[in-house]
Protein backbone atom coordinates (compact mmCIF):
# COMPACT_ATOMS: atom_id res chain seq x y z
CA UNK A 1 0.00 0.00 0.00
CA UNK A 2 1.35 3.79 -0.59
CA UNK A 3 1.93 6.31 1.74
CA UNK A 4 -1.03 8.63 -0.22
CA UNK A 5 -3.28 5.34 0.45
CA UNK A 6 -1.94 5.14 3.94
CA UNK A 7 -2.74 9.14 4.66
CA UNK A 8 -6.00 9.22 3.03
CA UNK A 9 -7.46 6.09 4.86
CA UNK A 10 -6.41 7.69 8.35
CA UNK A 11 -7.74 10.79 7.48
CA UNK A 12 -10.78 9.04 6.15
CA UNK A 13 -11.27 7.38 9.87
CA UNK A 14 -10.42 10.36 11.70
CA UNK A 15 -12.86 12.30 10.07
CA UNK A 16 -15.68 9.52 10.53
CA UNK A 17 -14.63 9.31 14.07
CA UNK A 18 -14.70 12.72 14.33
CA UNK A 19 -18.24 13.18 12.91
CA UNK A 20 -19.70 10.00 15.09
CA UNK A 21 -18.16 12.14 18.23
CA UNK A 22 -19.33 15.35 17.62
CA UNK A 23 -22.62 14.58 16.52
CA UNK A 24 -23.28 11.78 19.14
CA UNK A 25 -21.39 11.25 21.85
CA UNK A 26 -19.70 14.73 22.16
CA UNK A 27 -16.72 13.91 24.16
CA UNK A 28 -13.41 15.89 23.89
CA UNK A 29 -12.24 15.25 20.81
CA UNK A 30 -8.92 13.98 21.00
CA UNK A 31 -10.84 11.53 23.95
CA UNK A 32 -13.26 10.97 21.53
CA UNK A 33 -11.13 9.81 18.52
CA UNK A 34 -9.40 7.61 20.77
CA UNK A 35 -12.31 6.16 22.64
CA UNK A 36 -13.52 5.26 18.82
CA UNK A 37 -10.79 3.94 17.86
CA UNK A 38 -10.47 1.69 20.60
CA UNK A 39 -13.64 0.81 20.49
CA UNK A 40 -12.87 0.09 16.36
CA UNK A 41 -10.02 -2.14 17.58
CA UNK A 42 -11.93 -4.52 20.15
CA UNK A 43 -14.54 -5.24 17.17
CA UNK A 44 -11.89 -6.09 14.93
CA UNK A 45 -10.54 -8.10 17.27
CA UNK A 46 -13.78 -9.75 18.21
CA UNK A 47 -14.28 -10.36 14.08
CA UNK A 48 -11.01 -11.85 14.33
CA UNK A 49 -12.06 -14.62 16.71
CA UNK A 50 -14.38 -15.47 13.52
CA UNK A 51 -11.66 -15.83 11.17
CA UNK A 52 -12.91 -12.55 8.69
CA UNK A 53 -10.64 -11.95 6.13
CA UNK A 54 -11.48 -8.42 6.32
CA UNK A 55 -10.04 -8.62 10.22
CA UNK A 56 -6.72 -10.08 8.70
CA UNK A 57 -6.39 -6.93 6.12
CA UNK A 58 -6.43 -4.79 9.02
CA UNK A 59 -4.32 -5.86 10.87
CA UNK A 60 -2.12 -6.06 7.79
CA UNK A 61 -2.99 -2.13 7.37
CA UNK A 62 -1.79 -1.44 10.92
CA UNK A 63 1.49 -3.48 10.85
CA UNK A 64 1.89 -1.54 7.70
CA UNK A 65 2.42 1.61 9.78
CA UNK A 66 5.42 2.57 11.65
CA UNK A 67 3.92 4.31 14.64
CA UNK A 68 7.18 5.25 15.77
CA UNK A 69 8.47 6.89 12.48
CA UNK A 70 5.15 8.50 11.65
CA UNK A 71 5.02 10.32 14.95
CA UNK A 72 8.87 11.17 15.91
CA UNK A 73 9.63 11.90 12.32
CA UNK A 74 6.57 13.37 11.08
CA UNK A 75 3.62 14.89 12.92
CA UNK A 76 5.76 15.49 16.50
CA UNK A 77 7.63 18.54 14.51
CA UNK A 78 4.74 19.91 13.44
CA UNK A 79 2.53 19.59 16.46
CA UNK A 80 5.35 20.98 18.74
CA UNK A 81 5.48 24.27 16.62
CA UNK A 82 1.63 24.54 16.39
CA UNK A 83 1.86 24.48 20.28
CA UNK A 84 4.74 26.29 21.38
CA UNK A 85 3.37 29.44 18.90
CA UNK A 86 0.95 29.79 21.12
CA UNK A 87 2.68 30.25 24.57
CA UNK A 88 3.04 33.52 25.74
CA UNK A 89 6.63 33.67 26.55
CA UNK A 90 6.67 36.64 29.20
CA UNK A 91 3.83 34.58 31.40
CA UNK A 92 6.38 31.09 30.64
CA UNK A 93 9.59 33.40 32.28
CA UNK A 94 7.11 34.29 35.37
CA UNK A 95 6.91 30.10 35.85
CA UNK A 96 10.35 30.19 34.62
CA UNK A 97 11.95 28.30 38.01
CA UNK A 98 8.61 25.71 38.64
CA UNK A 99 8.95 25.11 34.82
CA UNK A 100 12.86 24.48 34.88
CA UNK A 101 12.80 22.23 37.82
CA UNK A 102 9.24 20.44 36.11
CA UNK A 103 11.27 19.70 33.03
CA UNK A 104 14.78 18.70 34.46
CA UNK A 105 15.16 17.63 37.99
CA UNK A 106 11.11 16.63 38.11
CA UNK A 107 11.55 14.05 35.50
CA UNK A 108 14.94 12.53 36.73
CA UNK A 109 13.25 11.92 39.83
CA UNK A 110 9.98 10.72 38.47
CA UNK A 111 12.22 7.95 36.29
CA UNK A 112 14.45 6.64 39.71
CA UNK A 113 10.76 6.50 41.71
CA UNK A 114 8.79 4.63 39.07
CA UNK A 115 12.15 2.23 37.92
CA UNK A 116 12.68 1.00 41.19
CA UNK A 117 9.14 0.97 42.58
CA UNK A 118 8.31 -0.81 39.35
CA UNK A 119 10.88 -3.69 39.80
CA UNK A 120 9.98 -4.29 42.94
CA UNK A 121 5.75 -4.53 42.36
CA UNK A 122 5.84 -5.74 39.52
CA UNK A 123 7.50 -9.01 40.88
CA UNK A 124 5.11 -9.88 43.03
CA UNK A 125 2.69 -10.71 40.16
CA UNK A 126 5.62 -12.28 38.53
CA UNK A 127 6.67 -9.86 35.95
CA UNK A 128 10.14 -10.01 36.25
CA UNK A 129 11.55 -7.50 34.56
CA UNK A 130 15.70 -6.89 35.44
CA UNK A 131 15.89 -2.63 36.94
CA UNK A 132 18.19 -1.58 33.58
CA UNK A 133 13.74 -2.01 32.05
CA UNK A 134 11.85 -0.74 34.52
CA UNK A 135 14.49 2.24 34.37
CA UNK A 136 13.71 2.65 30.51
CA UNK A 137 10.35 2.22 31.21
CA UNK A 138 10.32 5.31 33.67
CA UNK A 139 12.42 6.90 31.48
CA UNK A 140 10.01 6.88 29.05
CA UNK A 141 6.79 7.62 30.86
CA UNK A 142 8.11 10.65 32.56
CA UNK A 143 7.95 13.12 30.56
CA UNK A 144 4.60 14.60 30.21
CA UNK A 145 3.09 14.38 26.45
CA UNK A 146 3.09 17.98 24.87
CA UNK A 147 0.58 16.76 21.97
CA UNK A 148 -1.81 15.30 24.81
CA UNK A 149 -1.79 18.51 27.20
CA UNK A 150 -1.98 21.10 24.45
CA UNK A 151 -4.83 18.72 23.20
CA UNK A 152 -6.50 18.16 26.01
CA UNK A 153 -5.36 20.45 29.26
CA UNK A 154 -5.93 23.86 27.17
CA UNK A 155 -9.71 22.74 26.94
CA UNK A 156 -9.88 22.23 30.78
CA UNK A 157 -10.80 25.65 31.58
CA UNK A 158 -8.20 26.44 33.98
CA UNK A 159 -5.90 29.74 34.64
CA UNK A 160 -3.56 30.88 32.29
CA UNK A 161 -0.82 30.93 34.26
CA UNK A 162 -1.29 27.52 35.50
CA UNK A 163 -2.28 26.58 32.15
CA UNK A 164 1.12 28.21 30.75
CA UNK A 165 2.85 25.93 33.57
CA UNK A 166 1.68 22.72 32.15
CA UNK A 167 1.87 23.45 28.62
CA UNK A 168 5.91 24.86 28.60
CA UNK A 169 6.89 21.86 30.96
CA UNK A 170 5.39 19.25 28.35
CA UNK A 171 7.05 20.78 25.50
CA UNK A 172 10.31 21.20 26.98
CA UNK A 173 10.57 18.00 29.02
CA UNK A 174 10.51 16.10 25.87
CA UNK A 175 14.48 16.56 25.64
CA UNK A 176 15.69 15.96 29.38
CA UNK A 177 13.30 12.46 29.15
CA UNK A 178 14.54 11.78 25.32
CA UNK A 179 18.12 11.91 26.64
CA UNK A 180 17.79 10.12 29.74
CA UNK A 181 16.11 7.34 27.24
CA UNK A 182 18.64 7.18 25.21
CA UNK A 183 21.23 7.15 28.11
CA UNK A 184 19.54 4.00 29.70
CA UNK A 185 18.92 2.24 25.79
CA UNK A 186 22.70 2.62 25.52
CA UNK A 187 23.37 1.58 28.94
CA UNK A 188 21.27 -1.38 28.86
CA UNK A 189 22.84 -2.33 25.14
CA UNK A 190 26.80 -2.36 26.28
CA UNK A 191 26.06 -2.85 29.90
CA UNK A 192 28.54 0.61 30.51
CA UNK A 193 27.27 3.57 32.87
CA UNK A 194 29.83 6.51 32.28
CA UNK A 195 28.91 9.98 33.73
CA UNK A 196 31.04 11.41 31.43
CA UNK A 197 29.02 10.20 28.14
CA UNK A 198 25.48 10.85 29.28
CA UNK A 199 26.17 14.56 30.34
CA UNK A 200 27.91 14.65 26.93
CA UNK A 201 25.19 13.66 25.44
CA UNK A 202 22.40 15.75 27.48
CA UNK A 203 24.53 18.75 25.94
CA UNK A 204 24.29 17.87 22.56
CA UNK A 205 20.86 16.72 22.76
CA UNK A 206 19.50 19.32 24.83
CA UNK A 207 22.01 22.77 24.68
CA UNK A 208 23.31 21.67 20.66
CA UNK A 209 18.91 21.86 19.97
CA UNK A 210 18.11 24.55 21.49
CA UNK A 211 21.15 26.80 20.23
CA UNK A 212 20.13 24.63 16.87
CA UNK A 213 16.22 26.68 16.62
CA UNK A 214 17.39 29.49 17.84
CA UNK A 215 19.49 29.91 14.66
CA UNK A 216 17.31 29.13 12.70
CA UNK A 217 14.27 30.88 14.18
CA UNK A 218 16.31 33.90 13.79
CA UNK A 219 16.66 33.11 10.18
CA UNK A 220 12.93 32.79 9.48
CA UNK A 221 12.64 35.75 11.89
CA UNK A 222 14.89 37.51 9.27
CA UNK A 223 13.12 36.49 6.52
CA UNK A 224 9.50 37.28 7.75
CA UNK A 225 10.18 40.78 9.13
CA UNK A 226 11.30 41.66 5.53
CA UNK A 227 8.10 40.51 3.25
CA UNK A 228 4.81 40.88 3.63
CA UNK A 229 2.85 38.80 1.80
CA UNK A 230 0.87 36.15 4.05
CA UNK A 231 1.25 32.91 1.76
CA UNK A 232 5.23 33.27 1.64
CA UNK A 233 5.11 34.13 5.52
CA UNK A 234 2.84 30.55 6.19
CA UNK A 235 5.73 28.63 3.71
CA UNK A 236 8.49 30.23 5.52
CA UNK A 237 7.53 29.08 8.82
CA UNK A 238 6.30 25.53 7.37
CA UNK A 239 10.09 25.34 5.96
CA UNK A 240 11.32 26.37 9.27
CA UNK A 241 9.74 23.55 10.68
CA UNK A 242 10.80 20.94 8.29
CA UNK A 243 14.15 22.35 7.64
CA UNK A 244 15.49 22.60 11.24
CA UNK A 245 13.40 18.75 12.59
CA UNK A 246 15.74 17.60 9.46
CA UNK A 247 19.17 19.90 10.61
CA UNK A 248 18.38 18.50 13.95
CA UNK A 249 18.33 14.70 13.16
CA UNK A 250 21.89 15.26 10.71
CA UNK A 251 23.69 17.30 13.66
CA UNK A 252 22.49 14.49 16.10
CA UNK A 253 20.76 17.32 18.24
CA UNK A 254 16.91 17.30 19.51
CA UNK A 255 15.21 18.00 16.49
CA UNK A 256 11.67 18.18 19.46
CA UNK A 257 13.51 21.01 21.86
CA UNK A 258 14.91 22.90 18.14
CA UNK A 259 11.29 23.22 16.93
CA UNK A 260 9.78 24.72 20.11
CA UNK A 261 12.65 27.04 21.04
CA UNK A 262 11.87 28.16 17.10
CA UNK A 263 8.66 28.21 17.66
CA UNK A 264 8.17 30.40 20.66
CA UNK A 265 10.68 33.13 18.96
CA UNK A 266 8.41 33.27 16.06
CA UNK A 267 5.17 33.24 18.19
CA UNK A 268 6.67 36.07 20.35
CA UNK A 269 9.18 38.13 18.94
CA UNK A 270 7.75 37.33 15.37
CA UNK A 271 4.38 38.01 16.18
CA UNK A 272 5.39 41.24 17.58
CA UNK A 273 7.99 42.43 15.29
CA UNK A 274 7.38 41.04 12.11
CA UNK A 275 4.15 39.77 11.10
CA UNK A 276 1.23 42.01 10.12
CA UNK A 277 -2.46 41.60 11.57
CA UNK A 278 -3.31 40.06 8.61
CA UNK A 279 -0.71 37.46 8.39
CA UNK A 280 -1.08 36.47 11.82
CA UNK A 281 -5.07 36.02 11.79
CA UNK A 282 -3.81 33.59 8.66
CA UNK A 283 -0.48 31.75 10.16
CA UNK A 284 -3.02 31.17 13.70
CA UNK A 285 -5.77 29.83 12.01
CA UNK A 286 -3.16 27.55 9.46
CA UNK A 287 -1.46 26.27 12.43
CA UNK A 288 -4.39 25.45 14.25
CA UNK A 289 -5.70 23.45 11.21
CA UNK A 290 -2.52 21.76 11.37
CA UNK A 291 -2.90 21.09 14.74
CA UNK A 292 -6.37 19.73 14.77
CA UNK A 293 -5.73 17.55 11.74
CA UNK A 294 -2.58 15.81 12.82
CA UNK A 295 -4.02 15.77 16.20
CA UNK A 296 -7.05 13.49 14.63
CA UNK A 297 -4.71 11.39 13.00
CA UNK A 298 -2.18 10.65 16.11
CA UNK A 299 -5.28 9.59 18.87
CA UNK A 300 -6.95 7.52 15.89
CA UNK A 301 -3.86 6.03 15.40
CA UNK A 302 -3.04 5.58 19.13
CA UNK A 303 -6.63 3.37 19.52
CA UNK A 304 -5.92 1.44 16.42
CA UNK A 305 -2.05 0.16 18.03
CA UNK A 306 -3.91 -1.78 20.04
CA UNK A 307 -4.43 -4.20 17.49
CA UNK A 308 -0.64 -4.83 16.86
CA UNK A 309 0.18 -5.32 21.00
CA UNK A 310 1.34 -8.66 21.90
CA UNK A 311 -0.69 -8.94 24.55
CA UNK A 312 -0.21 -11.12 27.88
CA UNK A 313 -2.82 -10.50 31.30
CA UNK A 314 0.42 -10.41 33.57
CA UNK A 315 1.67 -7.57 31.50
CA UNK A 316 -2.08 -5.64 31.64
CA UNK A 317 -1.95 -6.49 35.41
CA UNK A 318 1.58 -4.98 35.14
CA UNK A 319 0.04 -1.96 33.49
CA UNK A 320 -2.38 -1.78 36.20
CA UNK A 321 -0.04 -1.56 38.90
CA UNK A 322 2.00 0.80 36.99
CA UNK A 323 -0.97 3.51 36.75
CA UNK A 324 -0.86 4.50 40.38
CA UNK A 325 3.09 4.24 40.37
CA UNK A 326 3.27 6.88 37.76
CA UNK A 327 0.76 9.52 39.50
CA UNK A 328 2.92 8.52 42.95
CA UNK A 329 6.16 9.37 40.89
CA UNK A 330 4.33 12.74 39.11
CA UNK A 331 3.23 13.73 42.62
CA UNK A 332 5.78 13.73 44.38
CA UNK A 333 8.52 14.86 41.59
CA UNK A 334 5.79 17.90 41.42
CA UNK A 335 5.52 18.77 45.13
CA UNK A 336 8.77 18.90 45.85
CA UNK A 337 9.87 21.51 43.72
CA UNK A 338 6.03 23.43 45.08
CA UNK A 339 7.29 23.15 48.24
CA UNK A 340 10.95 24.91 47.84
CA UNK A 341 8.63 27.78 46.18
CA UNK A 342 6.12 28.16 48.60
CA UNK A 343 8.73 29.05 51.53
CA UNK A 344 9.62 31.52 49.09
CA UNK A 345 6.75 32.99 49.13
CA UNK A 346 5.46 32.12 45.57
CA UNK A 347 1.65 31.87 46.09
CA UNK A 348 0.84 28.15 44.77
CA UNK A 349 -2.80 27.23 45.72
CA UNK A 350 -3.77 23.63 45.18
CA UNK A 351 -1.55 23.64 41.62
CA UNK A 352 0.62 20.18 42.91
CA UNK A 353 -2.98 18.32 42.60
CA UNK A 354 -3.14 19.50 39.68
CA UNK A 355 -0.26 19.64 37.60
CA UNK A 356 0.18 15.95 38.95
CA UNK A 357 -3.78 14.73 37.44
CA UNK A 358 -3.02 17.62 34.15
CA UNK A 359 1.04 15.32 33.59
CA UNK A 360 -0.76 13.37 30.85
CA UNK A 361 1.06 11.14 28.87
CA UNK A 362 0.24 10.12 25.45
CA UNK A 363 1.96 8.79 21.63
CA UNK A 364 5.11 9.97 22.00
CA UNK A 365 5.52 7.39 25.45
CA UNK A 366 4.69 4.67 23.06
CA UNK A 367 6.65 5.65 20.57
CA UNK A 368 9.59 5.62 22.47
CA UNK A 369 8.34 2.30 23.65
CA UNK A 370 8.15 1.13 20.23
CA UNK A 371 11.83 2.03 19.59
CA UNK A 372 13.35 -0.65 22.70
CA UNK A 373 14.84 -3.04 20.52
CA UNK A 374 13.40 -6.38 20.10
CA UNK A 375 14.24 -8.59 23.00
CA UNK A 376 13.15 -10.71 26.33
CA UNK A 377 11.28 -7.46 27.79
CA UNK A 378 10.06 -5.28 24.84
CA UNK A 379 6.41 -6.97 25.03
CA UNK A 380 5.85 -6.07 28.29
CA UNK A 381 7.18 -2.45 27.92
CA UNK A 382 5.15 -1.83 24.47
CA UNK A 383 1.91 -2.87 26.75
CA UNK A 384 2.09 -1.32 30.04
CA UNK A 385 3.32 1.51 28.60
CA UNK A 386 0.01 1.14 26.59
CA UNK A 387 -1.95 0.61 29.48
CA UNK A 388 -0.84 3.69 31.21
CA UNK A 389 -1.43 6.01 28.12
CA UNK A 390 -4.75 4.53 27.54
CA UNK A 391 -5.66 5.70 31.40
CA UNK A 392 -4.29 9.02 31.20
CA UNK A 393 -5.84 10.32 28.01
CA UNK A 394 -9.17 8.65 28.49
CA UNK A 395 -9.51 8.98 32.53
CA UNK A 396 -7.35 11.61 33.67
CA UNK A 397 -8.19 13.97 30.16
CA UNK A 398 -11.55 13.23 31.05
CA UNK A 399 -11.73 14.51 34.82
CA UNK A 400 -9.16 17.01 34.66
CA UNK A 401 -11.15 19.74 34.06
CA UNK A 402 -13.77 18.72 36.50
CA UNK A 403 -10.71 18.39 39.42
CA UNK A 404 -9.75 22.01 38.02
CA UNK A 405 -12.95 23.41 38.75
CA UNK A 406 -13.67 22.28 41.91
CA UNK A 407 -10.39 23.00 43.17
CA UNK A 408 -10.32 26.61 41.78
CA UNK A 409 -6.98 26.66 41.35
CA UNK A 410 -4.24 29.60 40.12
CA UNK A 411 -0.79 29.33 39.87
Amino acid sequence: MSLVDTVSILVCLAALFSYINSRYIKLPHAIGLMALALGASLVIVLLGRLELKFSGDVLDFIRSINFNEALMSGMLSFLLFAGSLQVNLVELLEQKYLVGALASVGVLLSTLIIGFSARFFFALIGVELPLIACLLFGALISPTDPVAVIGIVRKAGMSRSLETTIVAESLLNDGVGVVIFLVILELAARGRPSLAGAALLFLREAVGGMLLGLATGSVAYWMLKNVDHYQSEILTTLALVMGTYSAASALHVSGPLAVVVAGLLIGNHGRTFALPETTRIHLDEFWQLIDELLNAILFVLMGLEMLVLEVRLRYLAAGLIAIPLVLAARYISVSAPLRVLRRQGTPLGKSDWILTWGGLRGGLAVAMALSVPRGGWRDAIVTITYTVVVFSILVQGLTIGRLVRRAGASV
